[in-house]
């Protein structure tokens, strides 16, 4: 731009700036005399569940200084919804008044329903009644930045982008989201600028754009670390680490900034992978939060260093010399240690966080909850009072009885115990899973948002099916969809799709399976690195449909180009998953000897990674394959699955419990050795057990191979009548195997 027109656009700067400062003082008394706008605003639900605005006033949006005005009032109508007018209005006095307090309760109030429940706010309407709120007041800021969360929950890109930029123009006057801030100039008011970037960082992440996120945060780290802003920078660390553990990225080159950013302090020249990048940005996140004491991130970052250390094996960054590091395996230790350390969230809260006075509204939120319980003499008694005050928040602290814990922090310590059922079904402990989704269905059902609450439903449900069958697992799956519509919650129309998709294969209704792995594929985003676990599962489940299909060499293809993203994306337990896919791909197609190494190299990953359960699938599949190379290695084959007998019975689900049975059952009949007349039980019982288990699943092809099993064992008895039953049952599902009924309605439950 030419010299003329620079000064030009700085003159129109300073002449918004100088209109906009008008707006920051309180309106005056003659712009809310209209006491039927003001009654529509406040009818939109002010009286719902208590809320708490800590996370979008501390990691979201700047602090607003509105605590200092409170006496000034906004006039209101004599019947706004579920208040009780005598509280608010004199006695001498027709017209109610609203402080900001209230008005701050409100938007409190909103927060949360859009946080626990998004579906139930409507875009359009909500939006009206922002704007007319903001048209009201204008000086409530916060409005935008809850029309920007509301387009957020609702995938409104442009939006969400624009009330993001409204926000932060109008509350430029303000200080930053972060307040702790060690520089040594006073004159330099930090904080917006970051603060917007790491806001905007965030957007991108959740459309799904990587790289711009990467851009907001690392330009955000550059003003942070220019303007000492360690408090922001903390938080803008922690966005990157959960970026990067969320979104997959097989290159490191412009993380932050260049790939040898992160390894200068180790004087090498190489660059950093993914993973180390990660593992740093964690820790130093942490270690900055928990200098500047600050609780909430402290345990946000504990909880992201247990998720890494889940899935990723710590490799030192110098591995070389006689000393050299060798250990390379997880570490449950450290997973449950780190799950432990934020769980302190409530205990640190309690010692630091009551003593820290709260003066964005949520003392006016709890004194609307607790309103209808007050008694009439308390009524009367602070009516009468309510003439001689001129700030209400005193009366807010006296008479109101808050919960002690805001909301975001029971939320870090409830998702502790949802991280806590993530790791113990890695390890493969069904009851440690069931046990903590039930604590944290239970008793953080109230302060979780609906994402959070209903995956703890999913994995209930997930329980039910493996252990009690489909029919317990749909009945619940029910009663989960009227709390969480289908529509609006992914984990619940997820879990559905699984459902639907595994008892299709069991019933070898192959046509409905492939049309439920379209819609799988369908549902994840086209853009590379995201939705990444989706795209996994889907492909997982498409090879699946095609080894029951029979068609070997498609679904080793599948398995194949999968087992590369997995490699690419450094998924590793995925990788045990896909590696014991193939082993069995191989069984099936009788290339027991090309199956062997997949066998073991998925073994290999399960050890590392303290797959436990998991392991006992790939040891059984082992045995299973040593069992078709011959009936010389049945005793190998029996060691083998009689190893993996005691986690399988003990965590495993019907389908693995009969699995093994079956597999037992077969060592003993290839054996030479063996004698089933003189031992029939040792047979019959793992059998029989395999049965009752099949029947519940309905899993045709293995129950088929069970009877048959059965009917041999009888014949070498001599029992025909048994051994026709067994026949009759084992023709039974064959025939619903080869021509499956009901296909039509097989997607209804």
């Amino acid at each position: 731009m030419a010299f003329e027109g620079v000064c030009h656009l700085l003159a129109n700067l300073v002449e918004y700036c100088n209109s906009s400062e008008t707006s920051y003082d309180f309106a005056e008394d003659e712009a809310f005399n209209s006491e039927i706008e003001m009654s529509n605003f406040m009818d939109a639900n002010i009286h719902v569940r208590d809320a708490i605005f800590d996370k979008y006033s501390k990691g979201y949006a700047p602090e607003s200084h509105m605590g200092e005005g409170s006496s000034s009032l906004v006039h209101a109508s004599t019947s706004l919804h579920d208040f009780d007018e005598g509280i608010f209005k004199a006695e001498d006095n027709p017209d109610c008044l609203r402080s900001r307090w209230q008005l701050e309760a409100y938007l409190n109030q909103q927060a949360d329903i859009l946080e626990k429940d998004p579906s139930l706010v409507p875009l359009n309407s909500f939006n009206a009644t922002m704007s007319q709120l903001q048209a009201l007041a204008p000086e409530l800021h916060r409005v935008q930045f809850l029309q920007y969360l509301n387009a957020l929950t609702h995938d409104d890109y442009i939006a969400a982008l624009d009330n993001l930029h409204r926000y932060f123009d109008y509350s430029a006057g303000m200080q930053g989201i972060f307040s702790r801030s060690s520089s040594s100039f006073q004159d330099i008011i930090v904080g917006k600028y970051e603060s917007a970037l790491l806001c905007l960082g965030n957007l991108h992440c959740y459309f799904g754009h990587p790289k711009k996120a990467l851009e907001a945060f690392t330009e955000a780290v550059r003003v942070s670390q220019m303007n000492n802003d360690d408090s922001c920078l903390a938080y803008i660390l922690g966005a990157i680490s959960n970026l990067l553990s969320k979104i997959g990225m097989s290159s490191t080159i412009g993380t932050i900034g260049s790939p040898y950013s992160l390894g200068n302090n180790i004087g090498l020249g190489t660059p950093l992978s993914i993973q180390q990048q990660l593992l740093v940005l964690l820790k130093r996140s942490l270690k900055r939060a928990d200098t500047l004491k600050l609780t909430s991130l402290v345990s946000f970052d504990h909880l992201s260093l247990a998720k890494f250390d889940l899935k990723h094996v710590q490799r030192p960054l110098v591995s070389f010399g006689p000393n050299a590091y060798t250990k390379l395996r997880t570490c449950p230790a450290d997973v449950c240690k780190n799950l432990r350390l934020s769980s302190h969230v409530l205990t640190d809260f309690g010692v630091d966080g009551l003593s820290a006075s709260s003066d964005n509204g949520s003392f006016s939120t709890s004194w609307l909850r607790n309103l209808s319980a007050a008694s009439n003499s308390w009524c009367s008694s602070s009516t009468k009072s309510r003439k001689v005050l001129t700030n209400d928040f005193d009366n807010f602290h006296f008479h109101a009885q808050p919960s002690p814990i805001p909301a975001a922090v029971l939320q870090l310590a409830g998702s502790a115990y949802l991280l806590r059922a993530t790791a113990w079904e890695h390890y493969g402990s069904a009851p440690m899973v069931r046990m903590n989704s039930l604590v944290y269905a239970t008793c953080f059902a109230d302060a979780a948002s609906s994402s959070e609450l209903s995956l703890a439903y999913v994995k209930l449900i997930q329980h039910l099916a493996a252990f009690k069958g489909y029919s317990a697992a749909f009945s619940a799956l029910k009663l989960a969809e009227e709390k969480f519509p289908s529509t609006a919650n992914s984990h619940i129309q997820l879990l559905k799709m699984q459902l639907l998709h595994e008892r299709a294969l069991h019933r070898g209704q192959l046509k409905i399976a492939q049309q439920i792995c379209d819609e799988f594929g369908v549902l994840s985003s086209s853009v590379s690195g995201v939705d990444i676990e989706l795209k996994t599962e889907a492909s997982l489940r498409h090879a699946r449909t095609l080894l029951a299909a029979k068609q070997f060499s498609q679904a080793a293809n599948v398995a194949n180009s999968l087992f590369s993203t997995c490699y690419k994306y450094n998924m590793q337990v995925e990788n045990a998953n896909v590696l014991l896919l193939l082993a069995e791909i191989h069984k099936n197609s009788d290339n027991a000897v090309l199956g062997l190494p997949y066998a073991l190299a998925s073994q290999s990953f399960c050890k590392s990674f303290n797959l436990d359960l998991l392991e006992a699938s790939a040891t059984l599949t082992l045995a299973e394959l040593w069992l078709a190379l011959g009936s010389t290695h049945a005793k190998r084959a029996l060691s083998l699955a009689c190893q993996s007998l005691p986690m399988i019975l003990g965590h495993g689900g019907m389908e693995l419990r009969a699995r093994a049975h079956i597999v037992l059952a077969k060592c003993h009949l290839s054996d030479p050795k063996f004698k089933v007349t003189e031992d029939p039980c040792s047979v019959l019982d793992p059998l029989n057990q395999a049965v009752e288990d099949l029947q519940v699943l309905e899993y045709h092809e293995m129950a088929a191979e069970a009877y048959y099993l059965k009917a041999l064992v009888y014949n070498n008895l001599g029992k025909l009548d048994e051994r026709e039953e067994a026949a009759a049952s084992f023709r039974e599902h064959t025939i619903a195997l080869e021509n499956p009924y009901n296909e039509a309605d097989s997607l209804s439950y």
